[in-house]
């Protein structure tokens, strides 16, 4: 590529997806399992149950379409079961909508797992005992047992694991191999993206403060509005005198000594703050302040507050250069969609897909339309966000 990014490596990387796996917890992987037994199922389904579909002769059951589907609608509800599918309408109504996302992604999956058999990809023992490690670090089960019981509790067992683990890898690295190493970005792709989206790389106004809150003693209802009154003015006194102090020692050490505020352990420090995250009136205040000053006592309600303007960071427009990494990112993350939707076209071209169910065909079909019309609709949504060109007619 001709800015230095062809090739690009992609997301998730080979480590990074390493690193992904090792962090899931067992409950993920239980829904993973659910998702990613259909090779395990399938050995007998062919005796025992009804096959809906071959892919390049691997079988796609009845059962296995079911645990799919009762998957995909646990989102909404986790205590589904293929059998509350049975008599439930509504339910019934929601599996209709799903059923062709969910058989796509089957698919789709079974034709990645193929390709990834085919270059050669497989989890070693040395990378799943490293997962097994990290679940029984990230869960503390720190036993056996305690192992052994959790993996009981979600229905889950050591073969299931290594299963899920392995198909989401080799889902990944054939992605990452075969279709997010040959993205490139060209020099001119970049900074047309740069033109259009320059608030994208905008750096608003920010600044570091340092607070000295004194409160006002507190008053009963009993003691009346005079009471209150008098507490305020005792309070803005010796915030005067405060001031006085940290104009002439460090704000920061005062502040740690007799700061009402949870501030305080830290010395007052607050920030870097973005401006347009503070209130209005603060915001006004510091725009006449330089950093380094002190402000007048402000009243809060409960007490008067003193702010010292620490630093400013000035708003900010990245150049192209500087935001070069960070445009490259942002283009390859447009396109990717788009060229897995391409690859997975090809394989499924490619694939003998034998159906034994009409009904899955149509809903395959189906899903094949949406999942194209989804990411038409998302480049367009991307177009219409992107301003026009100087010049260019509307």
């Amino acid at each position: 590529m001709e800015d230095g990014h062809a090739a690009r490596s992609g997301d998730p990387s080979r480590d990074t997806m390493d690193k992904v796996m090792m962090r899931m917890n067992l409950r993920l992987v239980g829904s993973a399992c659910l998702v990613v037994g259909l090779a395990v199922v399938g050995l007998q389904a062919d005796v025992i149950e009804q096959v809906l579909v071959k892919v390049n002769g691997e079988i796609l059951t009845k059962t296995d379409v079911e645990q799919l589907q009762v998957s995909a609608l646990r989102a909404n509800n986790p205590n589904i079961t293929a059998a509350d599918l049975q008599n439930d309408v509504a339910l019934r109504k929601m599996l209709d909508e799903v059923t062709p996302r969910v058989i796509v992604n089957a698919i789709d999956e079974m034709l990645l797992v193929q390709r990834g058999k085919e270059l050669g990809l497989k989890m070693s023992d040395e990378q799943f005992n490293g997962i097994l490690a990290n679940i029984r670090k990230e869960n503390k089960l720190d036993t056996e047992e305690k192992f052994q019981a959790a993996l009981k509790q979600e229905g889950l067992t050591i073969p299931g694991l290594r299963k899920a683990f392995e198909k989401q890898m080799l889902i990944n690295r054939v992605q990452q191999q075969d279709v997010f190493s040959r993205i490139s970005i060209s020099e001119e792709e970049s900074r047309a993206y740069y033109d259009a989206h320059k608030a994208e790389f905008l750096t608003n106004e920010s600044v570091t403060l340092r607070e000295l809150f004194v409160r006002a003693a507190t008053t009963s209802p009993a003691e009346g509005a005079s009471a209150a009154q008098a507490a305020m003015t005792a309070a803005r006194e010796k915030a005067e005198q405060v001031r006085q102090r940290v104009l002439k020692e460090d704000f920061g050490t005062v502040a740690g000594e007799i700061s009402d505020a949870a501030s305080k352990a830290n010395g007052g420090l607050i920030g870097p703050l973005g401006t347009d995250e503070l209130n209005p009136d603060i915001q006004k205040l510091l725009a006449t302040m330089k950093v380094g000053q002190v402000s007048e006592p402000i009243d809060a309600g409960n007490g008067y507050r003193l702010l010292k303007l620490d630093a400013r960071v000035p708003r900010k427009q990245a150049t192209f250069e500087e935001a070069r990494d960070q445009i490259a990112d942002k283009v390859f993350n447009q396109r990717r969609a788009g060229e897995v939707l391409k690859y997975l076209e090809r394989l499924r071209a490619q694939a003998i897909i034998e159906w034994k169910s009409a009904s899955l065909k149509t809903a395959f079909e189906t899903g094949v339309v949406q999942s194209a019309k989804a990411l038409e609709e998302a480049a367009r949504e991307a177009q219409a966000a992107t301003p026009p060109k100087a010049g260019a007619t509307p």
